[in-house]
């Protein structure tokens, strides 16, 4: 089961969160999802974190989903949905529509001390073009990881997470 959240961690999940990572973490905006248990999955960074801008919104930091993607990126899976996307129109739209969520979501959820930060540092071009975990080129997968993230922490999902979902039982796992 994944639960949205959107809610700053706690001791129990800073803790929780210091264990998944195998440091302590920065740059945690919010837990984004957690599972049945409150364990958390995903957490929403901060857009700038120590001055740089941070790749990511969504940082997938469940160990059980970490693994599980990894064994079907070891599939060869990326290569194959990168060339789906040069055929199916469908997809190819879907994928750039998560894309451009990931963007307005990742500008939504800046406060206004962070946007103008950002705009200083001359970054703020980087954030408009860049789409889920930083990818510059919208036709490329890149990683599952980042992708299934958003997936699970945006209300509509993410084309490559839904993908995940109707071929995959990566979910089974959790409580």
């Amino acid at each position: 089961m994944v639960i949205l959240t959107n809610h700053s961690p706690d001791a129990r999940e800073l803790e929780i969160i210091e264990r998944q990572l195998g440091r302590k973490p920065r740059g945690i905006q919010a837990v984004a999802a957690t599972d049945g248990e409150g364990t958390p999955l995903v957490l929403r960074m901060h857009s700038l974190v120590d001055g740089k801008p941070f790749p990511t919104l969504y940082w997938l930091c469940d160990e059980r989903l970490k693994i599980s993607l990894s064994r079907i990126e070891a599939e060869g899976v990326i290569k194959g949905l990168e060339e789906s996307l040069k055929t199916d129109d469908e997809l190819l739209a879907r994928y750039r529509a998560s894309h451009e969520a990931y963007v307005a979501e990742r500008w939504s959820f800046m406060s206004e001390a962070e946007r103008t930060a950002i705009e200083a540092l001359g970054f703020a071009d980087l954030m408009r073009e860049r789409g889920v975990g930083g990818i510059r080129d919208w036709n490329q997968v890149r990683c599952l990881h980042t992708q299934y993230a958003q997936h699970l922490a945006y209300a509509d999902g993410n084309a490559i997470g839904h993908w995940v979902d109707a071929n995959y039982d990566v979910l089974s796992e959790l409580p």
